[in-house]
Parts: C-alpha cells; structure tokens; sequence
C-alpha cells in the first residue's frame, strides 16, 4: 500500500520516498511504485498530478490495488532511479493548486443546487479550460445568478474545508453526497454549511484560496442541466483573454468596452442592409447580362467580372435558357484559380454530356438534364474553344 501524504497535506509538493518497485515500458518509459507519494492519481473527476520523480518526468499517475504507479518518461539521457533508492518527487504546483481550487469550487456549487434545489450533480469533468457539471434538474437563470452570488460569498467568508475518513458507524448516519453507493474505507471533505461530499481528490483549505467563482453558462441536457464554470487562477486567465478581445473589438468598431455590444449590433445592421443592397444590385446585373446575351446564337457564354453568389448565377443561367434554345453557360473565377461553371438548356439534354464536357474542361461535376453545375480547371480560351466549335 501507497501512503497518499496528499491527504495529510494537499499543499505538499515537495517530497522524498523509497522506490519500491521499479518497471520498464516499450519507447524508454517506465513505471515507479512508491512507499509513499504526494502525486495524486487520476480519480474522482480530477486527472493525475504530473511533476518529477528524481530526474524523469512523471507524465501519468494511476491507483492499481492500493498501489499508486507513476509513470515515468527521461527527458534526455536522464536515468530512472533503482529499486530501493531513495528519491526526491516535485508535483507541478500550479497545475495542481488550480485543479483544486476549480474541484473545491465545484463542491461549493453542487453543495449549493442541492440545497437549493434538491437536484444531484449526476456528472462532473474537469477539462483544461473549465469544469462541466451535470445536474438532475432544471435551472433558471435566477437560479445560477444565486447559486454564483452564494458559492462567492462562501469563498469570501474563508471557510475551513475539512477533510476526514468516518468510521463505519458514523458513516451509516452521516448525510452526505455521493453519485454511487460506497462501501469501505470512504473520505469526506466539508465546507461548514455549504456542503458534505464523498471525494478522493485533494482540495484547498479554506475556500478563500479559491479566489472566485464564475458560472459560464447552463444548458439544457438530458432531463437536466450542463453547467460550464470555472474558478480561481483559471478564471483571471479567462478574463484576461476576454478582456483582451473586448479591447480588440472597441479599438476595431471605435466604441467604449462598455458598449461594444451596441456597437456590433449596430454593425450587423449597416451589414444586413449592404447584403440586401448587394441583392438588388445583383438582380439588375443578371437582368442586364441576360437582355444582352439573349440575341446571341449558338452557345451563349459569361464571364462576370463581377463577383456574384451562386444562386445569382443560378438565376442568370435560368434567365438565359428561358429565351435561348441552345446552351447557357456561366464561368466565375479566373485562369489562374480555376472556374466554378453553371450550365443550362431547355432543349439539350446536359447529363448525360457530362462526363465528355468535363473531360475537355478538366473538370468535375453533374446534375439534371436541363442543368449541369461543377468546377474546371480549364482557360477560359480552352473552355470558349470547346463550345464554339461545336456551334461552327
């Protein structure tokens, strides 16, 4: 058996053991058991502590049977140490303080529904960038703005976060809460009347070393609740990166932090009205084009100078073929990128010439019989070549 001295300091990060086991692993890794260690194993939501185990990386760590295994990875031409030496391991530290201070404010937001909605955390994930809790009921916003107002005030307040493993008979009338029946040897951690929960991973002391609580957001999942939040130092990272990009945003749009939602809403709008405008002038153009080109004979071919969406096209080549009865064709792009080509006819059957047109185009595509749509890599002189000696 391991002894876990994380959980008679969740603050030591700094330790020496003796190397009870010691294992290589195919790519140079090993593995280390240890009469005892400060790196906590993946377990309860939390994933492993990583740091250094003498000279290697500890990359992973896994409780096996009672047994906790690092897994060790040289970095260099380090060596592992031997079976029996004494070490010295250092659990990265800011890593680790993060992670508890987002699982203690996670205790302190489920300990908060649950009292005041009855409602269980059925799951919880801590990701690199924020914690996922799932709750067994619904949430208004007024819920998670008094559930945020609380769980900061409890951090404010300074609370003893109390750790401790109950007897058997203690445990059988202690309320507390737990996603799964438990049997054994089971740990508690307590914040004085916020909550009572069954959990493996280490947590700060007191609540104020949380520094703050910050629910992102709360949405609907399955017949409840996925909330996103995040605490601590994790929290001033994200209001950094957000403050950095509202800083952006008012330097682009010329407007105050404080007012930069108008200012994009009113930016969407002068855009919604230049869409609807560009609309309209594109409908005059395909007009145009198709009053000019209708006079043609033969095979009629375009190519707009001007950018025009697909459904403009569409249109235009639909115009065409209305008043022409061969075929109509138009070509967006260049010589140097390629063409995306429409092509159209009422009286000529277009699938099942296809496959020759794009093989003499070098290109892809198909449709229905009376249109055809596709890409070509072809000159614009190779394409007019095409279709031009077909109407001489």
């Amino acid at each position: 058996m391991t002894e876990k001295l994380y959980y008679a300091d969740s603050h030591l990060m700094r330790f020496s053991a003796r190397v009870l086991r010691l294992e290589s692993l195919p790519g140079g890794s090993f593995t280390a058991v240890l009469d005892r260690t400060a790196f906590f194993p993946e377990g309860g939501g939390q994933r492993a502590d990583t740091g250094y185990l003498g000279t290697m990386r500890v990359t992973d760590v896994q409780e096996k049977d009672g047994e906790i295994v690092h897994f060790l990875s040289p970095e260099g031409e380090r060596l592992p140490p031997e079976s029996g030496a004494e070490v010295f391991g250092e659990v990265d530290r800011e890593v680790r303080f993060r992670r508890m201070q987002n699982h203690s404010g996670e205790h302190i937001v489920s300990g908060l529904v649950h009292a005041l909605t009855g409602y269980d955390n059925v799951g919880f994930h801590m990701g690199r960038e924020s914690v996922v809790i799932d709750f067994s009921g619904p949430l208004t916003r007024e819920q998670c703005l008094e559930v945020e107002e609380r769980a900061n005030a409890a951090v404010r307040e300074n609370l003893a976060v109390r750790t401790f493993f109950p007897t058997a008979e203690e445990l059988a009338v202690l309320p507390y809460r737990s996603k799964k029946e438990l049997s054994g040897e089971v740990r508690i951690v307590e914040i004085p009347g916020i909550d009572r929960c069954a959990c493996c991973a280490p947590h700060v002391k007191q609540t104020g070393e949380i520094g703050c609580i910050k629910l992102l957001s709360c949405e609907k999942h399955k017949d409840g609740v996925r909330m996103e939040m995040v605490c601590g130092r994790d929290a001033l990272d994200l209001f950094r990166q957000y403050q950095k990009s509202v800083t952006g945003i008012s330097n682009l749009l010329s407007a105050k932090r404080e007012a930069v939602l108008e200012a994009a809403e009113h930016v969407l709008e002068e855009r919604d009205a230049l869409k609807f405008r560009q609309v309209a002038l594109e409908r005059q153009l395909i007009a145009f084009l198709a009053d000019r080109a209708a006079e043609e004979k033969g095979t009629i071919l375009l190519f707009p100078e001007t950018e025009m969406s697909e459904a403009s096209r569409r249109e235009l080549v639909n115009l065409l073929t209305e008043k022409h009865e061969g075929i109509a064709g138009v070509f967006a792009g260049n010589d140097e990128s390629g063409y995306q080509y429409i092509l159209g006819s009422r009286n000529v059957d277009l699938r099942p010439r296809a496959k020759e047109i794009n093989t003499a185009i070098q290109g892809r595509g198909g449709g229905r019989p009376e249109m055809i749509m596709g890409s070509c890599r072809a000159s614009r002189a190779e394409i007019e070549k095409l279709f031009r000696g077909e109407d001489g």
